[in-house]
């Protein structure tokens, strides 16, 4: 067995039939789920979608609301905070409406939540509006990638990666658009409203397919407001390192482009577009990767990547050696998250509170990097501010060891 496999290990029992059923029951079983993967899939994709959309335009968010990098790094704060308060209801909510119906709700209202930050005409305002689109993004996480545990424990093979592989994916899409839009020097008021309907349809039709998960009448039902426990620290800290960084790129790096090397606000965008196709190609290759390496020398050699990437980020000379740097960060931080979540759910008896935990603790850092690095940037550079980042790509190298500690205490 390599070093951590059984952090990813699907439960045997997960692909059994179900009792008392024959070959044809099993079949349709399968089909149901493998029906429930894709639609899992295409609901993590729409997530990534309002993700991409919003961070390639943060540039004429920012002009257009007048704030400065330090005001800025201030009102990206507001995400995180509103996902951190947000985040450990979504136990309860899952309990109470069943995952199918719960997550349906938390997807539209995420991708509505899309038109109000280019609506900021402000700081105080887009303060305001950040506030809601952070709460909103981060209930439908906690359901996803609850779902997604639950689908993978049922199809008894690994497929989380995959599923962050196409948020990735969305990501891209969103951030294509939104590198077209910022080219043709589309007004974002019309951008993001008109991609927000196109997303809400598509994620009301995934929604359809996904796998419903009643509660237990048995079941006691989870606090309505779930403190991260313990269990979840350890395993957070792994994905707190990866995912400041993923938030300081797709927030900051069409910014650094901008700011440090004068370049267009299209070929600037094209830097989150590249950062986001990296950490696609990262996390579609995730799966047979980790089943062949394990979960701990995985995410070691993804530390590599991110420090080096890092490394060239903050000494490019040119635009072209910076976009690389981006991209080796995407590369490197691509499946770390879903090797927590994996984790984290198969760590206690309620999967949504677990991941609930780690989600709190990982998506809270990448809704507070943006910040921190606004905030870094005004008193010094984004040059300095991405040196932190390189440091915590670094400490991945070592805090990896945790995955395999929990692997041992299943």
């Amino acid at each position: 067995m390599t070093d951590g496999g059984a952090v990813g290990a699907v439960p045997a029992a997960a692909s059994a039939s179900p009792p008392g059923g024959g070959p044809a029951d099993a079949r349709t079983e399968r089909a149901h789920v493998v029906r429930g993967r894709r639609a899992i899939a295409a609901v993590f994709a729409v997530h990534g979608a309002v993700t991409g959309s919003f961070a390639t335009r943060v540039p004429w968010i920012q002009d257009h609301a007048g704030v400065g990098p330090g005001q800025l790094g201030v009102a990206l704060a507001f995400p995180a905070i509103g996902a951190s308060l947000a985040m450990p209801l979504a136990a309860a909510i899952n309990h109470r409406l069943g995952a199918r119906l719960a997550l349906r709700i938390l997807l539209s209202l995420w991708t509505l939540a899309l038109v109000l930050p280019s609506l900021a005409p402000n700081l105080v305002v887009l303060c305001v509006t950040l506030f809601v689109f952070g709460a909103s993004a981060g209930l439908p996480d906690v359901a996803m990638n609850a779902l997604g545990v639950e689908t993978e424990n049922r199809l008894g093979r690994s497929i989380m990666s995959g599923l962050h592989g196409m948020w990735s994916v969305g990501v891209l899409f969103g951030s294509a658009v939104g590198t077209l839009a910022a080219q043709l020097d589309l007004d974002a008021r019309l951008h993001h409203p008109a991609a927000a309907v196109v997303l809400l349809l598509l994620g009301l039709a995934a929604t359809r397919g996904v796998l419903d998960v009643p509660p237990d009448p048995d079941e006691e039902a989870p606090p309505h407001f779930a403190l991260p426990p313990k269990s979840a620290l350890l395993i957070g800290f792994v994905g707190f390192c990866a995912v400041f960084g993923e938030g300081a790129s797709l927030d900051w790096s069409a910014v650094y482009l901008k700011d440090e090397f004068d370049t267009s606000a299209g070929l600037a965008a094209a830097t989150t577009t590249a950062f986001a196709l990296a950490m696609a190609v990262g996390r579609f290759a995730g799966d047979p990767v980790v089943d062949r390496f394990g979960p701990v020398r995985t995410v070691r050699a993804g530390g590599v990547l991110a420090t080096a990437g890092g490394l060239l980020v903050v000494t490019a000379p040119a635009p072209a050696f910076a976009m690389a740097g981006f991209g080796l960060l995407g590369l490197g931080v691509a499946v770390v998250v879903p090797l927590a979540f994996a984790a984290a759910a198969r760590s206690g008896p309620n999967p949504s509170q677990a991941i609930a935990g780690v989600a709190t603790v990982t998506y809270t850092s990448g809704l507070i990097a943006p910040s921190l690095i606004g905030g870094l940037a005004h008193a010094t550079s984004l040059v300095v501010s991405f040196g932190v980042v390189t440091a915590l790509s670094f400490a991945l190298i070592a805090s990896a060891n945790v995955l395999r500690v929990r692997a041992k205490s299943r």
